[in-house]
């Protein structure tokens, strides 16, 4: 019976797909839950922040609070604008939230957990996060207010400036490992936790995470919905649960970067010590340490930090973070090249 059922789910089509949506509903499942909560943990973190006690009525702790916003949010009204685009004024917030959990299919959480572990899985992910902006532009655009549209345009100049760091950050961790593979890209990493690229490779990891604030519109880049000039940017028109997509794309986005920094940077689901009893602990719980560990510093940053101009936020993009990373590529090349240790393909 059991040998059956094994070669109904790897011979036929249609274990084959029941195998596959199985596996993204793992993912995505606890994914959603995770967006949920860390709307309670940002809370959470800011009033400790600020010496105050944040939410705490609904629930033990306060633990209900996000079930609550996610209920008010679907029993509100979803109004759309007489002189908007409806169909792209409904589609855009779906587009924004879609590429965030799309993204998770290459993402490994564990040796051989990862939904398509494909060669090009760096590719992959730097072509959807570049697709997240497309929802933001067609918001701006479609809900016809020039606040709006204004708040649009503003984040797609950040956005676009920003994933240029980015992806030389990610050539630079590309050329340590030989490999578009993100789990490749892990296991280059193996060892103790000095050995991971977030030590030789400390200013491109910084890099990557003030850019990855950019890319969230995270303060002190939020730069978007700065209210003192553009009411709430490009999701001014939005209401109810529509609103609510463009919230929750915006936290999915910040757990799939600090993923993507956890991969890059800080040896993925391996163990700081590779000794007992730290390898005991399943690789899963330390990816999810060290996601957790990012997220706090996503929160820690929006709780103590001010908001940049729009001149400067474009100055650090173009005038620091360009230069320094092109030239950071040219440097690991040279590197790796005279000393010998160009990874073999």
């Amino acid at each position: 019976m059991t040998a059956d059922l094994i070669r109904f789910f790897t011979t036929n089509w249609i274990g084959q797909a029941i195998v596959i949506v199985a596996q993204c509903l793992a993912v995505t499942i606890p994914l959603l839950v995770a967006v949920a909560y860390m709307t309670y943990v940002d809370r959470k973190v800011w009033a400790s922040i600020q010496l105050r006690r944040g939410p705490n009525v609904v629930g033990p702790f306060g633990l209900l609070q996000p079930m609550a916003d996610g209920l008010k949010l679907v029993l509100k009204e979803t109004i759309v604008p007489s002189s908007a685009n409806g169909v792209l004024f409904i589609i855009a917030p779906m587009i924004a939230f879609m590429t965030a959990l799309v993204a998770w299919a290459v993402v490994p959480f564990d040796d051989g957990w990862v939904i398509a572990d494909i060669n090009v899985g760096i590719l992959y992910l730097f072509a959807i996060s570049s697709l997240g902006v497309y929802g933001i532009i067609i918001a701006g655009w479609a809900s016809n207010s020039k606040y709006a549209f204004l708040g649009a345009l503003r984040s797609a100049a950040q956005m676009v400036s920003y994933e240029v760091s980015i992806g030389f950050v990610l050539i630079t961790v590309l050329l340590c490992v030989g490999s578009l593979n993100l789990s490749k890209v892990v296991l280059a990493q193996s060892g103790w936790f000095f050995n991971w690229f977030w030590l030789p490779l400390l200013p491109m990891f910084v890099i990557f995470f003030v850019s990855a604030l950019a890319e969230t519109n995270r303060t002190p880049f939020d730069l978007p919905m700065s209210e003192a000039e553009l009411v709430a940017g490009f999701h001014t028109e939005y209401s109810a649960m529509t609103f609510g997509l463009f919230f929750l794309g915006e936290y999915a986005n910040m757990i799939l970067l600090s993923a993507l920094g956890a991969v890059l940077f800080l040896g993925g689901w391996m163990s700081p010590i590779p000794y007992a009893p730290f390898t005991w602990v399943p690789g899963i719980v330390w990816f999810a340490f060290k996601i957790a560990f990012l997220l706090f510093i996503f929160s820690w940053t929006k709780g103590t930090l001010p908001r940049y101009r729009y001149d400067q936020l474009m100055r650090l993009g173009w005038k620091v973070f360009l230069p320094v990373s092109l030239g950071w590529v040219v440097l690991t090349a040279a590197v790796l090249q005279f000393g010998g240790w160009v990874p073999k393909l």
